[in-house]
């Protein structure tokens, strides 16, 4: 059996307990463990969107990565790699150490009980769109055919400088 092409896709990572960037960069590490890393935005802080009053504020940012096992394997990986920090659900959108999200799969479009493709909010969410149009402004988004440089979410986001160095 011919083994799978590796294929583009797009996460997005964010954090607002503890250390922050300390918290993306052991993301980013496992992330590298698994699958291809290709390019990594910088830090991006944001308020947090639709949390609970009172939740400080998030660092954001967004990789771009080469991966072999579908996309449904990808969101696994990347819930394993939540639970291996630290990351427990105990309120919708409450503080969290790491919250990872798989936006963009090549140009998969579709929808199921666990995953829909694109996510379903990326274009809304400045925090995801301002490290992607960083990284990756020519990706073609793959329901509406805008280049993701031209799009333009809700909410302020401000540049904190790089992640990695």
């Amino acid at each position: 059996m011919k083994p799978r092409a590796a294929v583009p896709a797009v996460i997005s990572l964010g954090s607002n307990i503890g250390d922050r960037r300390l918290n993306l960069l052991h993301a980013v590490d496992r992330i590298r463990r698994r699958m291809r890393l290709v390019r990594v935005s910088s830090l991006f802080e944001t308020d947090p969107v639709e949390a609970p009053p009172g939740s400080p504020p998030f660092l954001n940012a967004v990789v771009l990565l080469l991966h072999h096992g579908g996309a449904e394997r990808l969101l696994a990986e990347t819930m394993d790699v939540e639970k291996e920090l630290g990351r427990v659900r105990r309120q919708k959108n409450g503080p969290r150490v790491i919250d990872l999200d798989l936006i963009l799969y090549d140009a998969a479009v579709r929808s199921s009980p666990i995953l829909t493709l694109p996510h379903p909010r990326y274009r809304e969410r400045e925090f995801v769109l301002a490290p992607l149009r960083e990284i990756a402004p020519w990706w073609i988004d793959p329901v509406d055919q805008r280049m993701v440089g031209s799009i333009r979410g809700h909410g302020e986001v401000r540049r904190i400088g790089p992640l990695l160095s």
